[in-house]
């Protein structure tokens, strides 16, 4: 009788764990990319643009791809919040509506170079699945040049 017990807690838990994960896919996530205005978006030498588009265009662009496991609960949370935070602190697809004239992109250079040369960016948990983002340091001293401009 004691054996029939856990048996059937574990039954029960299993239950409960496997209608969580069904019900948590219905909950909703935004992972819309905004139209783009090509007018506004970041110009810069094509090398430049080739690294930012392989390293940070995902989460600092309206040009998002959605990887697969960005529609799995809870992953998705994670991953569209970090696209959502990623747009609001520096957003290439907006980068002339938010940094009009010289000086402003100086700064937001200045500031992507500080962010890389201190590790904090490509994020860590982003190359997990996108080694290919993973800067070497030609990478690295092409940006660090390209925000001396």
């Amino acid at each position: 009788m004691t054996e029939k017990r856990p048996r059937r807690i574990l039954r029960r838990l299993s239950i409960v764990v496997v209608l969580t994960a069904v019900v948590i896919q219905f909950v909703p996530v935004d992972r819309g990319n905004p139209p783009i205005d090509p007018s506004l978006q970041l110009t810069a030498p094509q090398d430049v643009l080739a690294v930012l588009k392989r390293s940070c265009w995902d989460c600092h662009s309206h040009e998002t791809i959605w990887p697969w496991y960005s529609y799995v609960a809870p992953i998705s949370w994670f991953v569209a919040n970090h696209v959502h935070e990623g747009r609001e602190k520096l957003n290439f697809s907006t980068w002339l509506d938010e940094y009009p004239d010289d000086v402003d992109q100086e700064d937001a250079r200045d500031e992507c170079w500080d962010e890389v040369k201190k590790g904090k960016m490509p994020l860590r948990s982003y190359l997990i699945s996108h080694r290919d983002a993973d800067l070497s340091d030609a990478d690295k001293a092409l940006l660090k040049a390209w925000a001396a401009r």
